[in-house]
């Protein structure tokens, strides 16, 4: 099994929820930047477009699968590596995290209209 590889942009937001997990649950990966200004947006580049067609970060590449968009990599990441969790165990408060989840990724999407 290789090395999984996350695709990401330091100033992300998204791109560090999923940093944060890899390193809680101490998954070892390897760290490839995607500078969303430099020369006009490397996630644009027929590359980084192959990889994920939407074009934006964080990616992340494992077993040889890509798999986009922050809150299915967390998701992923909670079912394929359960220990430690990410989600405390009571269901009522799992609704809670994840009502704060969104909260934050419709409030970052209303930024970026």
């Amino acid at each position: 099994m290789s090395k999984p590889v996350l695709y990401s942009y330091f100033r992300s937001s998204c791109s560090w929820r999923v940093r944060i997990a890899l390193l809680m649950k101490k998954i070892d990966f390897e760290y490839s930047a995607v500078h969303l200004v430099k020369d006009g947006g490397q996630q644009r580049s027929e590359e980084y477009s192959t990889l994920n067609p939407m074009q934006q970060v964080p990616t992340l590449v494992i077993n040889g699968q890509p798999i986009a968009q922050s809150v299915a990599v967390l998701e992923y990441l909670e079912e394929a590596y359960p220990d430690p969790p990410l989600l405390p165990k009571d269901s009522l408060q799992r609704a809670k995290v994840r009502h704060s989840e969104t909260i934050i990724n419709i409030g970052y999407f209303i930024i970026e209209l």
